[in-house]
């Protein structure tokens, strides 16, 4: 009987006899070759990561600040007009708002009016005051010429009656005795009697003259009233004058200005509010001043100091890199100045790293830095 056998096909093998492997899909492999490729870029980066946690102190809570200005009212009054909104950059001397001021404006003009009054009674008073100096000058240095002239006179009329009544006792001896006739002796009468009443009217010329010397005298004494009523305007002039330099303070502070160069932050009012003395209408900060500070922990505070370089990069512009300087450290731990110190009366101690305030300075200003936005900076240990 004849036996078929079945022919089959031979199983592929290698020279050693064994079967070959199936070869990976192509996915497989990309991933293979990517996580061969990453790997060192990996190792890269932790080197680099390792190596700036090693050489430099970083800190990533950092914030800009600046010295944000209130600007507030120093007077009472409707405000009419409000020129800016927040976010404007505005220069200096900038009318940024206004308040009613006619009542104030009046008040400086009434007191100006006031002013040129008293200005306008000083002169009044200076004119008189030259006038009767003038008037009573001359009528004095009259009065004392005419004074002068009497008693000259009374002194010649003395020395005629003294000679005539001498005359007349000389004859008299010798009217008895007929040695002279009684004619010649009642001319001698005659003479020394009118020589008496000369005397006498001269020194009544004298006491005349001597009467209107004083009223030309205190004539000129009115003067020193008259200068008195000018000095008394000084006290009320320079009164008056603060009267309307206050006013002219009060007109000035119903003008809101800019003090510097600068960014509006807040507006609080608006056209037609009333404002009360001390209250806040703006909020504004000047944009070169913006500075970085940052709350170092005190184990990392050596590697700062004064004048120290230090690289900025902030949240807001993660590509752009900022420099800076270490322009003063904090005298004392800010857990310092907390409201509701710890002072730990248990005896239960847990310790924590402080934290002390840095402040740095922008080596150039940059005004996409704005207050209060988040930084971290970078100092060289």
């Amino acid at each position: 009987m004849n036996m078929s056998t079945s022919s089959t096909h031979p199983t592929e093998a290698n020279p050693a006899g064994t079967p070959a492997a199936a070869s990976p899909p192509p996915a497989a492999r990309w991933r293979r070759f990517a996580l061969l490729g990453t790997g060192p870029l990996v190792l890269v980066a932790a080197g680099v990561w390792l190596h700036g946690q090693l050489t430099h102190v970083v800190v990533d809570d950092a914030r800009a600040a600046a010295d944000i200005i209130a600007v507030s009212s120093r007077v009472a009054g409707r405000v009419t007009t409000v020129n800016v909104v927040a976010g404007d950059a505005t220069q200096r001397t900038a009318v940024l708002a206004s308040i009613d001021n006619r009542e104030s404006a009046l008040l400086v003009k009434e007191l100006g009016a006031r002013i040129e009054g008293i200005a306008s009674r000083r002169a009044e008073i200076d004119a008189r005051i030259a006038l009767i100096d003038d008037q009573t000058e001359s009528q004095a240095k009259a009065q004392s010429a005419r004074l002068a002239a009497t008693r000259a006179t009374a002194l010649a009329a003395l020395a005629e009656r003294d000679f005539a009544v001498s005359d007349f006792d000389r004859l008299s001896p010798l009217k008895n005795s007929r040695a002279i006739s009684l004619q010649d002796w009642e001319r001698a009468r005659m003479a020394a009697e009118a020589a008496r009443q000369k005397v006498s009217s001269t020194e009544y010329e004298v006491e005349t003259a001597k009467a209107q010397l004083g009223v030309a005298q205190a004539a000129r004494r009115e003067l020193q009233v008259l200068q008195r009523q000018a000095v008394s305007l000084g006290p009320e002039l320079r009164q008056l004058i603060a009267q309307r330099d206050r006013a002219l303070i009060d007109l000035s502070d119903r003008v809101i200005t800019m003090p510097f160069d600068g960014s509006i932050d807040q507006v609080f009012v608006h056209v037609g509010e009333y404002v009360t003395p001390g209250q806040r209408l703006l909020m504004l900060h000047d944009p070169k001043r913006v500075r970085i500070e940052a709350n170092v922990k005190e184990t990392d505070i050596r590697h700062f100091r004064p004048g120290q370089r230090v690289e900025i990069t902030a949240d807001a512009y993660p590509e752009q890199a900022f420099e800076g300087t270490v322009d003063r450290i904090g005298g004392a731990v800010t857990s310092e100045f907390a409201l509701l110190p710890n002072p730990n009366p248990s005896g239960n101690f847990t310790k924590i790293t402080q934290r002390l305030q840095v402040r740095i300075a922008l080596t150039r200003s940059d005004e996409r830095l704005r207050p209060g936005m988040m930084v971290e900076i970078s100092a060289r240990k």
